[in-house]
């Protein structure tokens, strides 16, 4: 929003996938919208105020944000938990709101259906999953 964070992405960037765990809800406000990208295409331009919040409750990622302006930035896999793919470290998400259109993009995915909030309507046009689909997140 302040634009003291900035970023360019040098590759390609996943379509978007909505997401509606609790955890993004209670992190935006509603559900997250993120696109993704491998984290080695992700070049920071400016960020003295990009800060990583990781929950005591789920220490093995991180939510990045501006600490000048509070806006949600990114999310990623810092540790990867027995049995995960190592994969998952490779990646982050990008809320697809701070891309600059025209991205390109569309929504091709939503995930933790079942946690979505009573106040609005899933799109029925995508793919959904009730949880998160391990065999998406490793392809």
């Amino acid at each position: 929003m302040c634009g003291a964070v900035r970023y360019v992405i040098d590759g390609p960037v996943r379509d978007v996938w909505n997401c509606h765990c609790d955890r993004c809800q209670r992190w935006t406000g509603h559900f997250t919208a993120a696109a993704g990208c491998r984290r080695d295409h992700l070049r920071l331009i400016a960020d003295d105020t990009l800060e990583w919040y990781r929950p005591d409750e789920w220490p093995d990622v991180a939510y990045g944000f501006c600490r000048r302006c509070g806006s949600s930035l990114f999310w990623k896999v810092i540790a990867v938990p027995p049995g995960a793919s190592e994969q998952k470290l490779d990646h982050i998400a990008i809320w697809a709101g701070t891309l600059d259109p025209p991205t390109g993009l569309s929504t091709e995915l939503a995930i933790y259906a079942e946690d979505a909030s009573d106040y609005y309507t899933l799109d029925t046009s995508i793919e959904t999953h009730p949880r998160d689909p391990q065999e998406i997140l490793e392809n």
